[in-house]
């Protein structure tokens, strides 16, 4: 999802904050160092060897540096959607905030913030973290959450309080952490969490109202999709407001206000009973509830902690199957812990020989802040490695080959990074495992946890597909798989260039969670049986030229959104949809009249009963043209007519 690009107004204050942090910086850590890009301007890094750009906090620290600390942090990256800088932000357990005096902050982008708690409950604060719309003019009439990306909160427990406008950050014309003073009063009481894709809430307790959606900065306060899981969101309600599409797994829920067009709940105490219904999202329907009582086969992503000496581990939390509610709700989550000297840190500097070369002998990553260049494939080959990603690190091919590369072995877990494209075209960024094989994993899966594609945006890129996932009984947890719409390369169909987002070769694969947008031929493409996706999200590419320029064969316009292959005989697909907005690669708003570009069928797959879908959908955003069916011809179409959405219940 896209808006209309933004211009960030800074005050001096702000300026001159960054201009003096750049000099610390530089003193500290040169940036340029083989194998990493330089970073943004940043913060003096207080986490030792856990690289540059990790900020750990301690109670005993005073309160008001650790907020200037945030607030620094926050300004720095608000507006920073495409640049360098990456910071993971980590609480030592104890308190922070209180009634009287409440911590609150906002969280920019590529900020993972996190408790080292090996529970929630052991990082407390009283206050709330918050993400705020981005606004477009100095009137706020153009706010929006569609573009609040790459960030996350995990690990800890919320008290929340305070929030009025004598305490929120910042509050620009530009929305750079919201909280203006026109906003009085309006985000008391409430944390505000108005994200779009790539933005998890994971194993959080948060006591209070949580907002997925700013309705206190301007307007149209559009937010599009998020994910939380393993959380328990108590002694408030979670008002969905405006997201249009929203998943949440294993939590516990004591409110939900609405739906829009496509809420899913898998395994979830508290939520919604199941409502999808064929005028599901018209005005006067039923909500658009996708209920599922348990999540068929889950594992929550590895986090680092400190354990009771004052070391650091990462704990990896064990296979769950039939799951519901959050895994520390009643002790400790089931698992494995694991030493940090068990783990290769990639600092900025580290050579793919060097990462190469620990990972042969079996050790695991902890790969720190950064953007990181790869000339040649990563290699994972021995089972149970893990690879664990602070503060959003990147992933950048530059020779044109796959970025990370993962035998056919058990147990490997990826999560918290991003893969980018380079811009010499790479034949995948991530692919796991042998195609063909038939090496059962079941007893012991691969997880991909919040790990995220990008086809262009921060670089200009090109790979033929994002992911290829040939590992039975592999787990796709959080995975936004994104060819760009707006930044660097993007408007161009010659520009990012990508075919497909996914393609799933294994066998009882579970995607929970799952964006795929704006590929140029079929988005995602499903060839291994008994798999399972629980919540799809899709727009189709806003670019494309012409209707000839886009055609799956000469009898079918465009390309579906999801394809299951018509050698598969079982696959089940819960709470799907997809949308259009072509505007022929010109500026939205400023259409090319000439002839609309259709898309015969979001989704396609073989007429045979154990091919399932339920709860599907599409919907026309803008543009020309439109979707012409739902699934295989059946469902109303989409287009300047009628934009929806058309719902399909069950199919066949």
């Amino acid at each position: 999802m896209t808006v209309a690009p933004r211009k960030l107004l800074l005050s001096l204050i702000v300026v001159l904050a960054l201009v003096l942090a750049t000099v610390v910086a530089l003193l500290l850590h040169t940036g340029a160092t083989p194998g990493a890009r330089s970073a943004d301007a940043a913060p003096a890094s207080t986490g030792g060897g856990l690289g540059p750009n990790v900020v750990v906090f301690d109670p005993t620290m005073s309160e008001s540096s650790i907020q200037d600390q945030l607030n620094l942090i926050a300004n720095s990256q608000a507006g920073n959607e495409f640049g360098t800088g990456r910071y993971a932000i980590l609480f030592k357990p104890g308190t922070y905030g209180s009634g009287a005096d409440p911590l609150v902050f906002s969280v920019g982008y590529y900020e993972s913030v996190a408790g080292l708690g090996q529970n929630p409950g052991d990082v407390v604060i009283n206050g709330s973290v918050d993400v705020y719309n981005q606004c477009n003019d100095g009137n706020q009439s153009q706010c929006y959450a569609t573009t609040n990306f790459w960030r996350s909160l995990t690990n800890l427990t919320v008290n929340v309080t305070g929030g009025s406008a004598a305490n929120v950050t910042g509050g620009s014309a530009a929305g750079v952490t919201g909280g203006s003073a026109g906003a009085d009063g309006c985000y008391a009481g409430t944390d505000f969490w108005a994200v779009s894709q790539a933005a998890p809430l994971r194993r959080v307790h948060i006591n209070g109202n949580l907002s997925l959606m700013d309705h206190c900065t301007g307007s149209p306060d559009w937010a599009s999709g998020g994910f939380i899981a393993d959380s328990e969101l108590a002694g408030g309600t979670v008002t969905n407001g405006s997201q249009q599409q929203f998943f949440t797994r294993d939590s516990s829920l004591d409110g939900w206000s609405n739906s829009v067009w496509n809420q899913v709940f898998c395994g979830d105490a508290g939520a919604p009973a199941q409502s999808f219904a064929s005028d599901s999202g018209d005005q006067g329907g039923p909500d658009s509830y996708t209920t599922l009582s348990t999540c068929p086969v889950t594992r929550e992503a590895p986090y680092l902690y400190l354990d009771a000496t004052g070391n650091y581990r990462v704990f990896v939390p064990a296979t769950q199957t039939d799951s519901t509610g959050p895994t520390w709700a009643h002790g400790n989550t089931a698992g494995t812990s694991l030493p940090l000297s068990s783990f290769f840190v990639v600092r900025p500097g580290a050579t793919v020989d060097q990462i190469n070369a620990a990972l042969s002998t079996g050790e695991n990553l902890l790969v720190t802040p950064g953007v990181y260049d790869v000339p040649s494939s990563i290699q994972v080959s021995h089972p149970d490695t893990k690879i664990v990603g602070l503060g959003f690190a990147t992933l950048v091919p530059t020779r044109g080959n796959v970025t990370m590369n993962i035998a056919d072995v058990g147990g490997v877990n990826v999560t918290g990074l991003i893969l980018d494209a380079g811009t010499t075209g790479s034949p995948a960024l991530l692919q796991v495992g042998t195609k063909g094989s038939t090496v059962s994993h079941a007893a012991d899966p691969v997880s991909l946890d919040d790990v995220f594609f990008r086809i262009g945006g921060a670089t200009p890129g090109t790979a033929t597909t994002a992911l290829v996932d040939n590992s039975n009984d592999s787990l796709i947890d959080d995975a936004w798989i994104w060819r760009a719409d707006h930044g660097a390369g993007a408007g161009s169909w010659a520009g990012d260039r990508s075919d497909t987002g996914l393609v799933v070769n294994g066998d009882h694969v579970t995607a929970t969670g799952l964006a795929v947008e704006h590929f140029q031929k079929s988005e995602a493409v499903w060839n291994g049986q008994h798999g399972e996706v629980i919540f799809y999200q899709n727009e189709n590419p806003y670019d494309v030229p012409s209707q000839s320029a886009w055609r799956a064969s000469p009898t079918q316009n465009g390309y579906p959104a999801f394809s299951v292959a018509d050698s598969v005989t079982s696959f089940q697909g819960y709470g799907m949809g997809s949308y259009s907005n072509f505007n022929q690669g010109s500026v939205q708003g400023n259409l090319n009249q000439g002839s609309a570009v259709h898309n015969a069928m979001a989704f396609q797959a073989p007429h045979a009963p154990g091919v399932q879908f339920h709860d599907l959908l599409t919907v026309f955003l803008n543009g020309t043209g439109g979707i012409d069916s739902v699934i295989d011809g059946t469902g109303a179409a989409v287009g300047q007519s009628s934009a929806g959405p058309r719902d399909v219940v069950s199919y066949p």
